[in-house]
């Protein structure tokens, strides 16, 4: 297990953003800024055996 690089939509945006995720943990969920726009991505993703699993990233409601 490690650490992956990802690839997603910004819900913004819409550009295609490069994030690395940490597969040491089972379930994740935090708020990373997009590199284009830099508003606020909630970020939630599972692993299963070292594999990623389920991945969103929703907007954040004000």
């Amino acid at each position: 297990m490690g650490v992956e690089e990802h690839f997603y939509t910004c819900p913004y945006c819409w550009e295609q953003i490069s994030s690395l995720l940490d597969l040491s943990a089972p379930e994740q969920r935090y708020v990373e800024d997009c590199e284009v726009c830099c508003r606020p991505i909630e970020l939630a993703f599972s692993v299963e055996d070292g594999v990623l699993g389920d991945f969103s990233a929703q907007t954040l409601d004000a």
